[in-house]
């Protein structure tokens, strides 16, 4: 079995991973991440910055059992997480996961420092939920649904407006890229995230904007499932021997 720890883009919620269970195969363990502020965590405060909210999803990790096989995924912001939580884990001599996927998100010397300039009103956080796609209609039609997803992309703008890209070592695993040809983000910035693998590198580009995985989620899915099935071999070697 290898758990796929999956962490949500801004304004979201980890739920939004629970529709890949009919893909999966059963030797694929869906985990999805919650953040503080939204599902099951409502009732928490949200994150102040992205530091804290690294260190504090890396103490949360510090009770998986140690021997499992394991991936961390995440889409948007949830990528940078993914790898801020990787760095983090290194720094503290914990167990790392074999390979993170990053999805939808310039690497992170390739973040623009102006992106979250002036998007602090409902305004301009409505028009940023139309122009990259991927929010519900229901959402758009109900106005208590609207004002959570406001707030919370909020306060995940700030977390991301928060990060500062410290440049160090590769990681020790492999990076897996995803990106969609129709995002905003440019081509070059998402092939960048290969400065940080020093296990291995791909990027897989998929029809549609930012929100492709969920566009293509099927077939999203089915070429992470590919990217990990590796993983699960070996894993399967190391415990028959």
């Amino acid at each position: 079995m290898l758990d796929l720890l999956c962490l949500p883009c801004a304004g979201a919620s980890a739920t939004m991973y629970w529709r890949w269970r009919r893909w999966l195969p059963r030797w694929v363990n869906l985990v999805p991440v919650e953040l503080p502020g939204r599902g099951a965590r409502l009732d928490e405060p949200y994150a102040a910055d992205f530091d804290g909210l690294v260190d504090q999803l890396c103490d949360e990790l510090s009770e998986r059992p140690p021997a499992r096989s394991w991936a961390l995924l995440g889409h948007s912001m949830g990528a940078l997480l993914a790898c801020g939580v990787a760095r983090t884990l290194r720094v503290r001599g914990r167990a790392l996961p074999q390979a993170i996927f990053v999805s939808g998100s310039a690497a992170p010397a390739r973040r623009d420092p102006l992106r979250f300039v002036g998007k602090d009103d409902d305004g301009t956080l409505t028009a940023d939920l139309h122009r990259q796609g991927g929010t519900p209609p229901e959402v758009f039609d109900s106005p208590e649904l609207l004002r959570i997803t406001l707030d919370t992309l909020a306060a995940d703008y700030r977390v991301c407006a928060s990060f500062a890209h410290r440049p160090c070592a590769p990681l020790p695993l492999t990076v897996h890229a995803l990106g969609g040809l129709s995002d905003d983000i440019a081509t070059e910035d998402v092939e960048a995230w290969q400065c940080e693998a020093a296990g291995g590198f791909s990027v897989r580009w998929f029809e549609g904007r930012h929100f492709f995985i969920r566009e293509h989620e099927q077939q999203v899915v089915q070429h992470i499932v590919r990217c990990l099935q590796p993983l699960h071999e070996d894993s399967e070697s190391l415990a028959r021997a």
